[in-house]
């Protein structure tokens, strides 16, 4: 991943939150109560999905691990996957 990735995902990112802050302001001008109650209960809702977060990664570690468990002997022999040590 170069630069251009690395600013290409900034990019995202800034877009994706211009993106929620106009939505935000329009709902705000739409129906202020549920705006209003939107900004109260997202660092609520944030809160209450790190749990499931943590678990989340510790089972992509976990799988990480067991595909390298598994892949290891294939590994000691050489393959090396794809089509690079295969003539076309």
């Amino acid at each position: 991943m170069g630069i251009l990735g690395l600013y290409a995902g900034k990019v995202e990112r800034l877009v994706k939150t211009l993106l929620a802050i106009i939505g935000w302001c329009l709902l705000l001008v739409l129906c202020w109560p549920l705006a209003v109650l939107a900004i109260v209960l997202w660092p609520l809702l944030w809160l209450l999905s790190l749990p499931f977060r943590v678990v989340s990664i510790s089972f992509d570690a976990l799988f990480a691990l067991l595909r390298a468990i598994l892949f290891l002997p294939a590994r000691m022999f050489g393959y090396r996957g794809g089509s690079a040590g295969r003539p076309s």
